[in-house]
């Protein structure tokens, strides 16, 4: 069978039940694509050797008939997640030549369950920033392009590198991490499905921390059932972990019913936004219009603190950064700065942070620390932890009215061009995020469900929010919403 790299996750397991092909056949398929895909860079280490013994030994569980959905399954990993043996750099040149002794336990359970790891993918430096352009490997390419345009496109931020892989076909499914959207705005430029859980709900042990209270790994995919399978295989109970939930994994699979009829979806005034492209909202009522007619009921809500998330999430998650990057020294691991004579620690500091953090990382502590130094701490840090509290509360009362889960846009417009939002003011950049901070802040999971094109053919997504802990729900729901959209389109292929 040709063209193997173009199945999902489901398709290429029901395959291999069936005897019709195998894990190597699988693996080598997407090995291929990636060789002829530098132009993407979305993969950045390459591990051909580690995939093809992981595929042999797959090949022989399934033969057992001792094999997990995920065994066989060809995947890449984003170099936030630590993995033995292989670099794990969080696309930083502060991590040069870092080679882990110890596996995360998200890239662990996904060994455990026999998927087959194919290399490190492509991301913004320490997951910190919207487009992809911060990373040291240089930018990964959105596969998607504008009708009648060469100029390439951002595949979205951090999680750039595995949105476009997946898009573009060169693995099954990939890894991402979620800080304020990482996972489901690059899903939405991609016409690909990101779900970031419920926070506690995938461990974060051995992924490169960005913002502690923030962070929350998931699965990038190319369908809503493929997404179902996946979280279900990154998901544990981690004692490593100290705000790991204890609960037991669903099967999220088996949950997808579809069925909506009686459910409330909310609408939340508060996102339709001043000078929302007309594209935007029209796809926000389609995707309405769509939940309504599948027996949904429509819920106007409010959530009233959400003009003040993305200010506080600009101060939370810089100060909690500007904390976990305080290790990165040179001392023990990574790059050293080349030191002058008479030169001592302190300078030793400078100088490897200097030349290790790339200029948006380095915005990004200075802001951090300016608003964890005493003379601010109250002004500016406490008071977003206050209104943090706040927009948690919106959504309590929101799911305590009886409401099922929330639709909304998940980007404020398709893909834009690399280069084009890359100017003197990093706010343009960060509003990008402006629907999708508000489920970190509050710790909820969300969906991004590719549901149309724009009027240059360039994917658009809706995002559901759901219930803490009601992943399942919220994947039905997205199912609902991904049938009746019926999205089907691919980039065309260029590179």
């Amino acid at each position: 069978m040709s063209d193997l790299n173009r199945l999902g996750l489901a398709q290429a397991r029901d395959l291999l039940r069936k005897g019709e092909t195998t894990s190597k056949e699988l693996t080598e398929a997407c090995l291929k694509a990636i060789e002829g895909a530098g132009a993407l860079n979305a993969f950045v280490h390459q591990t051909p050797e580690i995939a093809l013994e992981r595929a042999a030994a797959a090949d022989n569980r399934i033969k057992a008939g001792d094999a997990h959905a995920m065994c066989g399954l060809p995947i890449g990993i984003k170099d936030l997640f630590c993995t033995k043996g292989v670099p794990s750099q969080a696309a930083s040149r502060i991590l040069e030549g870092f080679k882990p002794e110890y596996e995360s336990t998200v890239s662990q359970n996904l060994q455990d369950a026999g998927a087959v790891m194919l290399g490190k993918l492509n991301m913004d430096e320490f997951a910190m920033g919207s487009s992809n352009e911060t990373s040291v490997y240089g930018n990964a390419v959105n596969p998607w392009r504008r009708e009648g345009s060469d100029a390439p496109l951002t595949p979205g931020g951090s999680s750039g590198g595995s949105a476009a892989a997946v898009a573009a076909d060169l693995c099954l499914a990939a890894t991402g991490t979620d800080t304020g959207g990482s996972i489901r705005q690059p899903a939405a430029l991609t016409g690909t499905v990101g779900i970031k859980p419920t926070y506690g709900r995938c461990s974060r042990w051995g992924v490169v921390a960005f913002a502690s209270s923030l962070d929350q790994a998931g699965p990038m995919t190319k369908n809503v059932r493929d997404a179902a399978i996946m979280l279900e295989a990154m998901c544990s109970y981690d004692p490593k972990d100290s705000t790991s939930a204890e609960l037991v994994v669903p099967n999220f699979e088996a949950a997808l019913t579809g069925d909506v009829r009686g459910k409330k979806i909310g609408i939340p005034k508060e996102y339709r936004m001043d000078g929302m492209p007309a594209e935007i909202d029209a796809l926000w009522q389609d995707g309405i219009a769509m939940m309504k007619d599948a027996g949904a009921e429509i819920v106007d809500i409010s959530l009233p603190h959400t003009k003040y998330a993305l200010p506080a999430y600009y101060v939370i998650a810089p100060a909690e950064a500007s904390s976990n990057l305080a290790r990165y020294d040179g001392v023990r691991y990574g790059h050293r700065a080349k030191l002058d004579a008479g030169d001592g620690i302190t300078e030793m500091y400078e100088k490897t942070r200097a030349e290790g953090f790339g200029p948006e990382v380095q915005r990004r502590v200075m802001v951090g620390t300016y608003v964890l130094s005493a003379g601010f701490y109250d002004a500016y840090y406490n008071r977003a932890r206050r209104v943090r509290t706040l927009i948690k509360k919106d959504f309590d009362d929101a799911f305590a009215a009886g409401i099922d889960c929330i639709l909304t846009p998940a980007t404020p417009s398709a893909a834009f061009g690399l280069g084009e939002m890359t100017d003197a003011d990093p706010i343009k950049m960060y509003l990008n995020d402006i629907f999708t901070v508000t489920v970190n802040l509050a710790g909820l999971p969300g969906i991004t469900v590719p549901t149309g094109v724009d009027a240059q053919g360039l994917p658009l997504g809706l995002q559901l929010i759901g219930r803490p802990w009601e992943e399942a729900d919220l994947l039905s729901s997205a199912y609902a919403l991904e049938q009746a959209a019926g999205f089907v389109a691919k980039p065309h292929k260029w590179w």
